[in-house]
């Protein structure tokens, strides 16, 4: 489905300010729709004038819908809806004439024209299904007031405001909870939602006749109410923002809120405000859980490096003491292989999420390699490419048997006191991560069969890539001589 934005591009000749003023109305789309109880569609005015073109449209959650099917992107010609074409030209709401029948439904259509500076820029349709009505209950007498005057406001080029957009994903919405508050912040209509709401603060009577922002001064502390301007602002109904707030501090009787104003000023003077609200007493839970279990697992991953790195020290102390240089060469292998695993434990006991960037890994690998083959060889290794990011199932192994690759190659592929390059290269071909080891030594003994081959640290790689990473290893002469190892692992 195309969006707002490419719509009026393609077919308007409305500027980005225009679409930017748009896109602010489109923020509060849901609002406007539940408390007119009716189906919105935004129509903009076509280039070639030869009528209108959708450019979004919204259902509401309070009634049943007007619109089966999506119409955005579609054209209105001229003549076909009067009261859009009545809305547009003379830019005031048009609500004259019969209702339509779409559907064997009866259907009453509003034209509301939006202004901006002065000049009507759209319309929007506000689409009534006839079959939903009934006689309307307090609440929604209220809803439908309420959306009156946001209907004025738009007409009159007083709504939105600039710059307006909520603060939080998870805004309330107008089922969530409702007030309606006069000039002065008082309530003047509180929904049943809305008065739960200030139950679970600790409200005892009833909310219609206080004034909002003194009584939630007298349910919540200090500590969890924003500043004294921004309470003010909201709960007063006079800025169009969102704020959080709680009350208590115990396990049991935390209540966290998300507050939303709307502004009313339908004829130009400030008359009040709409107040959403919303619980997110569960939502805060459950996100401060997901913050402890993160600090839980990087604490974890903190503890395993650091008895990893104990491993290797018990390890290195133990190869001092051996006098066979065979123990000693297989000790310090292993205190290398101990080493690769806990680099990739120590990169996750920093990282927010289960997943590291393995680039940064294999650079610390690749240092490592070139301070052992600086014992026997004089080695460069060097990264190319990359390797993007990993899950922690991934890194691990991948971790060992890179190491175990350019360390095989830096030990066996060069004569004592040479020198040489060993190449480190990834590359991700969508789902798949093709990463190779490359020297430019004396290459694989003559006869050598990887199916047969009876090195620990062969051993070690090929089991890890087939079973744990569930790749492919191969392993031959590279093109320009020396040896080349190549791995192939699916990857997300």
């Amino acid at each position: 489905m195309p969006s707002l934005s490419a719509i009026a591009r393609r077919h308007t000749d409305l500027d980005a300010a225009d679409i930017a003023w748009l896109q602010l109305i489109q923020a509060d789309w849901q609002v406007i729709a539940d408390l007119s109880f009716a189906d919105l569609v935004l129509w903009l005015p076509a280039r070639d004038g030869t009528g209108f073109w959708a450019g979004d449209q919204m259902r509401p959650t309070t009634g049943p819908t007007a619109y089966v099917d999506d119409i955005v992107g579609t054209h209105l010609p001229r003549g076909r809806r009067p009261l859009v074409d009545t809305a547009y030209e003379v830019g005031r709401i048009a609500r004259e004439g019969d209702p339509e029948w779409r559907d064997e439904v009866p259907v009453r259509v509003e034209a509301i024209p939006v202004r901006r500076e002065g000049r009507v820029i759209a319309v929007i349709s506000r689409n009534t299904n006839l079959l939903g009505v009934r006689t309307p209950s307090l609440l929604e007498i209220n809803y439908l007031q309420a959306a009156s005057d946001l209907a004025n406001m738009i007409a009159l080029g007083l709504f939105p405001s600039e710059g307006q957009r909520s603060d939080h994903a998870d805004s309330p919405r107008v089922g969530d909870g409702f007030l309606r508050v006069d000039a002065d912040g008082r309530v003047v209509f509180a929904s049943p939602n809305g008065l739960s709401v200030y139950r679970k603060l600790g409200l005892t009577g009833d909310l219609t006749g206080h004034l909002l922002a003194d009584l939630t001064r007298e349910l919540v502390p200090p500590k969890r109410r924003p500043d004294e301007e921004t309470l003010s602002a909201v709960l007063g109904g006079r800025a169009h923002r969102d704020t959080e707030l709680g009350s208590g501090g115990g396990p049991g009787d935390d209540v966290s809120l998300i507050v939303r104003a709307i502004p009313l000023r339908p004829k130009g003077e400030h008359i009040g405000g709409i107040i959403l609200l919303r619980d997110v007493t569960d939502l805060r839970r459950r996100d401060r859980e997901l913050i402890t279990k993160d600090a839980t697992i990087r604490e974890i991953h903190h503890r395993v490096k650091n008895n990893l790195q104990t491993v290797a020290a018990l390890l290195r102390l133990q190869a001092r003491r051996i006098g066979s240089p065979e123990a000693v060469a297989a000790l310090e292998e292993a205190v290398r292989r101990v080493g690769s695993i806990a680099i990739v434990h120590e990169t996750l006991s920093q990282a927010v999420e289960e997943s590291v960037a393995f680039d940064d890994i294999a650079d610390r690998l690749t240092r490592l390699v070139t301070d052992v083959g600086s014992t026997t060889a004089q080695v460069q290794v060097r990264r190319e490419g990359s390797f993007g990011v990993l899950d922690s199932e991934v890194a691990t192994p991948l971790a060992m048997v890179v190491m175990e690759l350019m360390q095989n190659a830096a030990e066996h592929g060069f004569e004592a006191g040479a020198s040489g390059r060993i190449t480190l290269h990834a590359q991700r071909h969508g789902a798949v991560l093709e990463v190779t080891v490359a020297d430019d030594g004396r290459g694989l003994p003559e006869g050598f069969d990887l199916d047969n081959a009876t090195s620990l640290g062969l051993s070690i790689v090929r089991t890890l890539v087939e079973s744990e990473l569930g790749g492919h290893l191969t392993l031959g002469r590279g093109r320009d001589g020396g040896t080349r190892a190549g791995i192939s692992i699916p990857v997300e």
